[in-house]
């Protein structure tokens, strides 16, 4: 896809899986297991999608995926499978290294966004994309370093503090337009200072959704996630983000969605739903 000077791309760099209930909240498992199949510990099928933003000049990475520096305890538990596809085989497909990738956009520090982020060398662990500044929201950096009880075991700091350590990391104070016509906005339901891409050339628009919108099942308002902190900002940023990408007919990337890349939005009787499914 093609935003003013940008070229954008998905890649697909890890799947795992997690539990359906805390995947979906509220809504019932008659009514979720419709829309996608859960294994015999409970557990759906995810994908870790990142946004490959490039002009010629630079190349940009939003998010990371899982990384793979899991124990094989973890592993199992949430289903990672790194032969099947994994960030490096995902940069080979567009020619690209570590080495080449100059920016890199952590929507929030959770492990299935930021995991990839470092990695080990020997007994040290190291910024993965060496030649890359990393942007973080300086209130999900805070958050993550002193996260709550509920969320702490979705912050595992040789995720980030490497970093910092190695002085590629760049806090951003709320929203901001980080590269021209890329802009972060904050939707802090799911986690504090989760940032989310939004590239715009005024005529073409694409929205990173992360966990605003993991996949196309959580399109319906109510469809959100026990993990996040804050569920009625998160229902009031799903509307404000899908209306807005209904009216300005926007392409929503998902990030965790196994199958679907992206979709534009439509609304029914029921409130949203897909309008078009779209490969990026």
């Amino acid at each position: 896809m093609q935003i003013g000077d940008y070229t954008i791309s998905t890649l697909k760099v890890s799947t795992f899986a997690l539990d359906g209930g805390a995947m979906f909240g509220i809504i019932p498992k008659p009514l979720w297991s419709r829309k996608t199949a859960a294994d015999n510990r409970n557990r759906i099928d995810l994908a870790a999608r990142c946004l490959l933003i490039q002009d010629g000049e630079r190349n940009i990475l939003v998010d990371t995926g899982m990384g793979d520096k899991w124990e094989s305890k973890y592993r199992d538990i949430y289903k990672i499978d790194h032969e099947t596809v994994s960030l490096k085989n995902s940069l080979q497909q567009k020619n690209l290294t570590t080495e080449d990738i100059t920016d890199v956009i952590l929507t929030h520090l959770h492990f299935d966004h930021a995991g990839g982020a470092t990695k080990h060398n020997g007994d040290d662990i190291i910024p993965a994309f060496p030649n890359a500044t990393y942007y973080v929201q300086e209130n999900n950096w805070n958050w993550a370093n002193n996260p709550s009880e509920k969320d702490a075991g979705s912050y595992l700091k040789e995720d980030f503090q490497p970093l910092k350590q190695h002085g590629v990391l760049e806090l951003v104070d709320g929203p901001e337009e980080i590269l021209p016509d890329i802009e972060l906005v904050l939707c802090e339901g799911h986690t504090v200072g989760q940032q989310l891409p939004l590239i715009s050339d005024g005529h073409d628009t694409l929205f990173f959704g992360a966990d605003l919108l993991p996949t196309a099942a959580h399109i319906p308002v109510p469809w959100i996630m026990a993990y996040d902190l804050y569920p009625v900002i998160t229902v009031k940023e799903k509307k404000k983000y899908l209306n807005r990408a209904l009216e300005e007919n926007w392409v929503f990337v998902l990030e965790h969605d196994p199958d679907t890349e992206a979709v534009t939005i439509a609304r029914s009787d029921h409130g949203f739903q897909v309008d078009q499914k779209l490969t990026i």
